[in-house]
């Protein structure tokens, strides 16, 4: 059962009145609406659900599902959809022909900043909320740091220099806002976090699943450490209390991982959880309403006909390369659906198409919507970070800070023991590579590897046949839109 799904009536009517309009280009906030909200434990509470709220977006510009896109801007995948007009920002990031008008950035950033500021109004009122305890305040104070910095963590990946607004802001105060460079973006992000991790719990019950954890604030400030290359020591030392904290557990059977029935559990550190109860169509899509994951709609094969799988868009095929490098893992049969050769099984090849279909968040049959558009009703979760993604960080944290090889070995090796391959047996350069490795066969399709490829200085050798440019692509554009409303308090990156 699903237990964060965020569409209390009350914390809708927070958000209209809090982020009507773009980023840098807002009509004044509904301040009288704000104060008469925060009066009790109750409404601070479906305050913050909002906040979680933001975690669900994407249909902020077009399609901007976070997971489906990194796997189209890697090596994994490619655009795909109808044809090459059908989603354009799909195809711009997928042979990176972005430009400040052309690609996925607008939703993303728009997302983010809507995100940044329920966060950021949450914590400037929960303080004064009349009949909280000491308890409540400080584990909500801490969720809300937790979420600011997971929405600057993605901004910061995808955009490298943007604003740092840790304060709801004045109509003018948006126009005076500027560009924080990337290491003051990741030093919030870090405050955040470790002002967060002593007060969030260290494992939640069934009715609260969804909600941060303490290891899901040590995981992602890890993940963070990593893409920043710094603090590896620390990265280790904070997956390692993860590991032995007993909370997670690797998912005895890796095909069962991506099922229904395992969302929540002992893998996930932590989860985006989606409904398929929602009743809602298109006539709320971009609004952020929406309860369900289209993202499951996109990869789906077009015009689907046969068992098992539903019907879908034809987005993310998977490239053969990613098929070829998977050859002789086990993984591939559970991370690739083969649409040729579904028994019984008919689609409509779409641009792009290779056969080779994304498999974790396939649409089937039995997760359809009874009521609704499906498209936008899938109750698909999103793994954000698995347990095995922790084990995986601390062996590269490890081998990257003169740590214990054994050790970093023997947690790339319950990995890789879990779908019996042999165990590894590399070490110094050579360890590295075997990490890296296992990364990509482990995470295929969940949107890790783009980042991965940057963080490590690989992406030019890896994306220039798709287009990719050192110095350019590893971050998007800022937004030609959020440039123009600001009146010249931003600046474009590089070499757009």
């Amino acid at each position: 059962m699903k237990t964060i799904h965020l569409s209390l009536l009350a914390a809708g009517a927070l958000a209209v009145a809090s982020c009507g309009k773009d980023f840098l280009n807002v009509d004044p906030i509904g301040r009288e609406l704000e104060i008469n909200y925060y009066q009790n434990p109750g409404q601070a509470y479906e305050a913050l659900v909002s906040v979680y709220d933001v975690l669900q977006w994407n249909d902020q510009n077009g399609f901007s599902i976070m997971y489906l896109l990194q796997t189209v801007a890697s090596d994994d995948a490619h655009a795909g959809g109808s044809d090459a007009s059908d989603q354009p920002s799909f195809v711009a990031y997928d042979n990176f022909s972005l430009t400040p008008n052309l690609g996925p950035q607008a939703g993303f950033w728009r997302k983010n900043y809507r995100g940044i500021y329920r966060a950021n109004l949450f914590l400037e009122k929960i303080d004064g909320v009349p009949g909280t305890t000491n308890e409540f305040v400080q584990r909500t104070t801490a969720e809300a740091k937790f979420l600011r910095a997971f929405y600057y963590l993605d901004l910061l990946r995808l955009f490298g220099s943007v604003p740092l607004i840790t304060k709801t802001l004045s109509p003018q105060e948006y126009y005076e806002v500027t560009m924080a460079t990337p290491e003051e973006i990741f030093a919030q992000v870090e405050a955040d976090l470790l002002a967060a991790i002593p007060n969030l719990p260290l494992e939640v019950g069934a009715s609260e699943k969804g909600r941060a954890t303490q290891g899901a604030a040590k995981a992602l400030l890890a993940r963070g450490y990593l893409y920043m290359n710094t603090n590896m020591a620390d990265a280790a030392q904070l997956c390692e209390e993860v590991i032995q904290s007993g909370v997670f557990s690797l998912t005895p059977n890796f095909a069962d991982i991506f099922t229904r029935a395992n969302e929540h559990g002992p893998e996930s550190v932590f989860e985006i959880a989606y409904s398929e109860n929602s009743t809602v169509g298109w006539e709320v899509f971009g609004s952020g309403y929406g309860e369900g994951n289209v993202g499951v709609q996109m990869c789906g094969m077009r015009d689907y006909s046969g068992p098992e799988y539903s019907t879908g868009w034809g987005f993310a095929p998977i490239s053969q390369e990613l098929y070829d490098a998977m050859a002789g893992d086990t993984r591939r049969a559970h991370t690739i659906i083969v649409g040729d050769s579904i028994a019984g099984g008919t689609y409509t090849p779409g641009y792009q198409n290779t056969g080779y279909f994304v498999k974790k968040y396939a649409p089937r049959q039995s997760g359809l919507s009874a009521d609704g558009e499906p498209a936008l009703n899938w109750g698909n979760n999103v793994r954000v970070i698995r347990y095995s993604d922790v084990l995986l960080m601390a062996a590269e944290a490890l081998a990257r800070s003169g740590g214990s090889e054994a050790t970093a070995r023997g947690y790339v090796n319950q990995v890789r023991q879990r779908v019996s391959m042999q165990p590894i047996q590399e070490s110094g350069s050579a360890l590295l590579e075997a990490i890296a490795h296992e990364r990509r066969m482990e995470l295929a399709t969940e949107g890790h590897r783009f980042f991965d490829l940057v963080r490590t200085g690989k992406a030019s050798e890896v994306l220039s046949a798709k287009g990719f440019v050192a110095n350019k692509h590893e971050w998007l554009p800022v937004p030609q839109t959020e440039l123009d409303a600001a009146q010249g308090a931003l600046t474009q990156n590089p070499n757009y």
